[in-house]
């Protein structure tokens, strides 16, 4: 969907803060009658004439239409990303420019790139199919980081009074600040609410029906589509184990059973299911489809307004849960105790182990995965969509990856592991594909954790399903009181061998005679050559960085046929 070069980079150079306390008046310029505390800079001298006359300036801006107005009425959408930032600077006295960039992998026409530029300092970058639209995308990025920038600076602005406050020492806030601040106003992002309700009303209709597995949900995660018509569920799932058996060789074992590998199977099941509605030789059926076709080439593409979040009550395994106090410093001496903490890890029997730690012995296990943080990180760089869904569509990112953890105060673990481990990595990609930097948001809790759970068992639902299914984490197939069963096998809805059988249903209504004539699932997959390649210099570019090496599963597990 997004083409490479399509990241949206982090703020580089100085910060909005930095920038904010810049463009501040000196003291003497703001009112005759305010002197500073000598505690803090001493006495000074003025010329009381002149001062008299002089009074602060705030542009254009009527001074009573002040910046907490402005993004109230942004908030209640009375105003838009881009008005918002113009009236900002003419309030705050910065230089903004919102100029069209070019992007590694664009195509000419198709795709625009926008990037906000504050007093010189390139800030967001957007990508749309139309330039209004990046235009908005980029504007909507920056305010993303801005709007709780101002928050924790509220006694830096002038306010519409005759004595202004005093000016701050000038130092920058505690991360404490910060951090409370993004929280507050992520909480009140208007579709950070609408999505966790949405999640919360779909999990709420599923437990109803089947109220004797209540219990699965203490880890949930889902993926919401947001379209013209509301947030929409599609895939749910629950779950916290990995299998205890060892690598099915006939594809009919889940081997995960986290959460959010749970969710993004459902997905998967979800996008098949509208792929055989655009392929379908029913007008209206097509015409329902999120699918469009791609001008540029033979992928499809999701239809125009059309996003995808992803929500989790809880932090995903590995390198996210890593100590707030760290900071992302390869080259730095500390190197090593860095790159172990947010290195990759591996899920072996219910625990989870840096691949750097002389604790892990690979040789001795049976089953291993890597951690749900480093799927995430892979998903956002090669998409959410996996190998076999792109032979037919683009990579689909998500926009943003809601956390509900009550017991969560910072996404710093978070972000650094899914976005900073892999920056720079998109000029290296091929088109289409790119480190997608969705904004990471602290969204209110669905469900309570229960941490002293130990319910082995969890749930998934794909929309269009008629009942959710209940698979053994630890067994990795349909528990006999399942709601859903496929059949006198146990084998689950989102084992590797259902999935393949959707694959060639696509197959054939795409009429698609190469991917037909494939003789295993593996095949399939390397088949698809763009997606490996961007898979293998991902591993690669980790393994660069000193984040260790991918652990691939027995080839066994792939090698099998319908």
């Amino acid at each position: 969907m997004f083409p490479a070069g399509g990241s949206f980079p982090g703020s580089r150079g100085a910060c909005f803060a930095q920038i904010l306390m810049k463009n501040l008046p000196a003291p003497s310029e703001i009112n005759p009658t305010y002197k500073p505390p000598s505690t803090l800079t001493g006495p000074r001298k003025h010329d009381s004439d002149k001062q008299e006359r002089r009074s602060f300036k705030f542009g254009p801006c009527k001074p009573k239409l002040m910046h907490k107005e402005l993004i109230d009425r942004y908030m209640n959408g009375e105003m838009n990303a881009v008005s918002l930032l113009h009236q900002l600077s003419q309030n705050l006295q910065f230089q903004l420019n919102i100029k069209e960039t070019v992007t590694t992998g664009n195509v000419p026409g198709l795709y625009f790139a926008f990037c906000v530029v504050i007093d010189g300092v390139e800030y967001k970058t957007g990508m749309g199919i139309t330039k209004k639209e990046a235009r908005l995308k980029a504007a909507k990025l920056a305010l993303d980081d801005l709007l709780p920038t101002l928050g924790s600076h509220k006694s830096a602005l002038p306010e519409a009074s005759d004595v202004p406050p005093p000016l701050p020492v000038k130092e920058e806030p505690s991360m404490s600040d910060i951090h409370s601040s993004r929280a507050v106003y992520e909480r009140k992002n208007p579709i950070n609410l609408q999505i966790p309700n949405a999640v919360r009303d779909q999990l709420t209709k599923l437990v109803n029906r089947h109220p004797v597995f209540s219990d699965c949900v203490g880890t949930t995660a889902a993926f919401v589509i947001q379209s013209s018509s509301g947030c929409e569920v599609v895939g749910l799932g629950t779950g916290n184990f990995n299998a205890k058996e060892c690598v099915s060789s006939n594809g009919r074992i889940v081997h995960d059973s986290h959460a959010v590998v749970t969710a993004r199977r459902s997905l998967m099941r979800y996008l098949y299911r509208h792929l055989l509605m655009f392929f379908s030789k029913n007008g209206s059926l097509t015409e329902k489809s999120i699918f469009q076709q791609n001008i540029s080439g033979n992928l499809l593409s999701l239809k125009s307004g059309i996003t995808l979040h992803l929500y989790m009550n809880q932090l995903p395994k590995g390198a996210a849960e890593i100590p707030s106090k760290l900071r992302l410093k390869p080259l730095s001496i500390s190197a090593w105790h860095v790159n172990n903490e947010i290195s990759l890890h591996v899920s072996v029997g219910g625990k989870v182990f840096s691949v750097l730690s002389s604790d892990f012995d690979h040789s001795t296990c049976n089953v291993v995965s890597m951690s749900s943080t480093d799927k995430i990180t892979q998903w956002q760089v090669l998409g959410y969509q996996g190998a076999l869904l792109s032979h037919f569509i683009e990579p689909i990112y998500v926009q943003s990856i809601l956390i509900g953890d009550s017991c969560c105060s910072e996404t710093r673990g978070m972000e650094m592991s899914v976005s900073q481990r892999v920056e720079g990595i998109t000029s290296q990609l091929p088109m289409f594909y790119c480190l997608m930097r969705s904004q990471i948001s602290l969204v209110p809790s669905v469900v309570t954790c229960s941490g002293s759970s130990q319910l082995t068992h969890g749930i998934n639902w794909s929309e269009g399903d008629s009942s959710l299914e209940v698979v053994d984490g630890l067994e990795g197939k349909t528990m006999e009181e399942s709601p859903f069963k496929s059949g006198s096998a146990l084998a689950s809805r989102l084992c590797k061998a259902a999935m393949l059988h959707r694959f060639k249903l696509v197959s054939k209504e795409a009429q698609r005679q190469d991917l037909l004539a494939t003789s295993s699932y593996r095949e399939a997959k390397r088949m698809a050559k763009p997606y490996q390649e961007a898979k293998n210099v991902l591993r690669a570019y980790l393994y660069q960085q000193g984040f260790g090496s991918w652990l691939e599963k027995s080839s066994v597990s792939d090698n099998f046929s319908m």
